[in-house]
């Protein structure tokens, strides 16, 4: 059963799965695995290096000639001049994050790009589309990573959003296999977002201490930290550190991402806060990106089928 969406037709891609654009991690080893596998695998900007992206991105035309895609972290890249090198590589899909839509998508439009802006609430999308954006990264609370602070989840904010605006919604947040996908196509989604699910795959570069975790957590081994500033709410992966952050706060959240290298690739998760969404508690084994699509496609279809019989 093919899968074809709208999204599937306007990204040039086999699945309608697409790759969060994580700090640090999402680089061409991890993304070109995702492209490979029919998704769409996105190179990330928001940990502010933009020399290495850069390389990073032309890397990715060494390792795959499948489609992919750059994020732009508006409130991570310090060089704006990030947008007109994106667009003279010949990149042809830009997902904005963290920051206003309107301030690159008219650039990238005129350039030929399709441009997707990620939102946590419906303000947001409706200011998206107002902006000119081709679709909407939709992204529940339950995801990790940088969060709304007034975080709705999922299963309120995909329908919510998807009642209310005409552009194609790619659903992110709680998804992570056939039936998560089934779901969010049922609210109105037409792709999903991975996150946690790509970042413990065999491809991921992290260390093996913060995969191990994620495959040994409970639904309830992350937590929902900075609620009330100042700066972002993030959720995260449930450590004694983490712990005693979500009840003390911390008075510059930024500052307990100065040893993040430790934290991602030496596996001290002691060190600092390893971001990570609610699927973790369902995650059971590290596996190759391929395995997981083709697992989660089957299910999808699995699911549909067991829907229809009880119809």
């Amino acid at each position: 059963m093919a899968i074809r969406t709208r999204i599937t037709d306007m990204l040039g891609i086999e699945k309608p799965i697409v790759q969060a654009a994580m700090g640090w991690i999402a680089r061409a080893q991890l993304s070109s695995a995702v492209s490979n596998a029919g998704g769409l695998g996105i190179i990330e900007t928001s940990s502010g290096e933009l020399d290495a992206v850069k390389a990073e991105i032309v890397k990715m035309r060494e390792l795959t000639d499948k489609p992919f895609g750059v994020n732009i972290a508006q409130a991570f890249v310090r060089d704006p001049g990030i947008v007109q090198w994106v667009i003279d590589q010949g990149v042809k899909c830009v997902t904005t994050s963290a920051g206003d839509p309107f301030k690159f998508t008219t650039t990238l439009k005129a350039a030929g790009l399709t441009v997707f802006h990620v939102v946590p609430n419906l303000a947001g999308a409706l200011r998206a589309v107002e902006a000119g954006v081709d679709g909407l990264i939709v992204e529940g609370g339950e995801g990790g990573g940088f969060k709304n602070p007034k975080d709705v989840a999922s299963m309120v904010l995909i329908p919510l959003v998807c009642e209310r605006v005409n552009v194609p919604v790619i659903a992110a947040g709680g998804i992570m296999d056939g039936r998560t996908m089934a779901a969010a196509f049922a609210l109105g989604a037409e792709g999903i977002l991975m996150g946690t699910r790509i970042l413990s795959s065999t491809e991921s570069p992290v260390h093996h201490n913060w995969k191990d975790a994620i495959v040994n957590a409970e639904a309830t081994d992350t937590v929902f930290l900075n609620r009330k500033g100042p700066g972002p709410a993030l959720r995260a992966l449930r450590t004694e550190r983490t712990t005693r952050l979500e009840t003390e706060g911390s008075p510059n959240i930024f500052g307990e991402f100065a040893r993040t290298q430790d934290v991602y690739f030496g596996g001290d998760l002691e060190a600092g806060i390893a971001l990570t969404g609610q699927v973790a508690g369902r995650i059971t084994a590290v596996k190759p990106v391929r395995q997981i699509f083709e697992e989660t496609i089957a299910e999808y279809e699995e699911t549909l089928a067991r829907m229809n019989r009880l119809g």
